[in-house]
């Protein structure tokens, strides 16, 4: 049986399927979940510094400090942020410098505001007010009694704050 060209063409025609009328414009879901969060700016190794100064081995006045140095966060506007600071090296009943060729200890409070009025305790949770979410500073304060008769040399002490929200 021989077919004809055309016969060819219209049967290779019913073997293809019809273009159907095609939908060019659809919408389609696009959502993203951000989660509140802080960031420690800087890749900081240490979160700041307590110093007392130098101070005369006989000397008993009240010395207090901020922290210095210390170290930048930035959060999520309105995340609630928490820190808390453990009691150091040489903590028993309460924070202590410790001489660092001896055993010699002074003893030293943590406040948490600039009056020295809100005692920071060992690992109590206190809120960090800030105003600039891009500019967050740990409000942590420190003082020092000195007792006048202890041996002179360098005291120091290591805090571990630990940061939630």
């Amino acid at each position: 049986m021989q077919w004809s060209p055309a016969a060819l063409i219209l049967i290779g025609a019913t073997g293809l399927p019809l273009p159907l009328a095609a939908e060019t414009s659809q919408s389609f879901q696009v959502s993203a979940t951000v989660t509140a969060a802080c960031l420690v700016m800087g890749g900081v190794s240490t979160y700041g510094n307590l110093d007392f100064g130098t101070q005369s081995a006989l000397a008993t006045n009240t010395v207090q400090v901020q922290l210095s140095d210390g170290v930048q966060l930035q959060c999520t506007p309105g995340v609630s942020l928490n820190m808390s600071v453990d009691g150091g090296q040489y903590n028993s009943n309460g924070r202590h410098l410790q001489l660092d060729d001896g055993s010699a200890r002074v003893a030293y409070q943590l406040f948490s505001d600039v009056a020295f009025s809100e005692s920071l305790g060992i690992g109590q949770s206190v809120a960090v007010a800030y105003s600039d979410a891009n500019n967050i500073r740990l409000p942590i304060y420190a003082q020092v009694q000195l007792p006048g008769d202890q041996p002179g040399g360098i005291y120091s002490d290591v805090l571990q704050v630990q940061l939630s929200w």
